[in-house]
């Protein structure tokens, strides 16, 4: 079957912090998490904002959780994309969340076989850089044969690198991985943290938040060379002149690549990152 924009839908978990995605491509939907504070229950970006979430993080005594999708909430989105003759559901690693086993639920009680579900490996502007990818190939026509290979190769060869303030949030959550050993080590010691095969895992360590940035960027600069085939996204979780700084050199230092996502991290990552975590994210493709 030949894909296209016109016969196939993009579902993306509210994860990929985009939360308008019909904006950047009509056909493009979004189901979103849950994040919980006390008796207080919000989707993720459509009852709460990522600005809000971040007032309601300092104001509040209570530790915010998040909660996937339930099927019935894939299963009402599938319902909404009865014109379209695929869907493609890109969404968080499942090593993160359960929201692609949800979404399989729901295709299955529907024997919806229009669905294929994606796991990324991936997360926020990760997410938004594959499903880019693959929009790309929709809108000149594509195979699932294709679009498997892109998403193959994009679990391979991208980069999802990130540092944050503290690593509480991650132990509280649950969503540390293989940097467990670094809790309660680092007072003035950042970690810089990649995602790998889906699951959080350190890279190294250094002394002060100036020297985390500057590594994130020495990093991107030694794993990437300039041109227009490199995507590059950015985000930030209530730390947006740190963020500007970081935009500012990575213009400098790849002028032609494609800046393709910058954003606030929302409630459900903010929930896990906590504020002042910075994400960095690349993939290259020719297309």
């Amino acid at each position: 079957m030949r894909l296209s924009s016109e016969t196939t839908a993009v579902v993306l978990d509210s994860t990929a912090d985009l939360p308008e995605p019909a904006a950047r491509h009509p056909n493009w939907r979004l189901v979103p998490l849950y994040v919980r504070f006390g008796d207080e229950t919000y989707r993720d970006h459509v009852d709460l904002g990522a600005v809000e979430f971040y007032e309601k993080l300092r104001a509040s005594d209570a530790q915010p959780q998040s909660s996937q999708p339930t099927p019935a909430d894939f299963e009402a989105a599938f319902a909404e994309l009865e014109g379209f003759e695929r869907i493609l559901c890109v969404l968080i690693s499942g090593k993160l969340s359960g929201t692609a086993e949800s979404a399989r639920l729901a295709a299955q009680a529907r024997g919806d076989d229009r669905v294929t579900v994606i796991d990324s490996e991936s997360v926020s502007g990760g997410v938004v850089i594959l499903a880019d990818a693959i929009q790309r190939r929709l809108d000149r026509g594509t195979t699932l044969e294709e679009t498997e290979e892109v998403v193959a190769r994009f679990q391979r060869e991208s980069t999802i690198l990130f540092t944050v303030d503290t690593l509480d949030y991650l132990v509280r959550g649950g969503r540390v991985g293989k940097a467990a050993g670094l809790a309660g080590q680092l007072l003035s010691v950042k970690p810089i943290l990649a995602i790998d095969e889906g699951e959080v895992e350190p890279l190294k360590r250094v002394r002060g938040r100036q020297k985390a940035l500057g590594e994130l960027l020495r990093l991107f600069e030694e794993g990437t060379e300039d041109g227009p085939a490199l995507h590059v996204g950015v985000a930030h979780a209530d730390a947006e002149a740190e963020l500007e700084t970081l935009v500012g050199r990575i213009r400098e230092l790849r002028p032609q690549a494609s800046l393709d996502f910058q954003a606030q991290l929302g409630p459900v990552i903010g929930t896990h990152g906590g504020p002042g975590t910075i994400g960095l994210f690349w993939f290259r493709d020719e297309e």
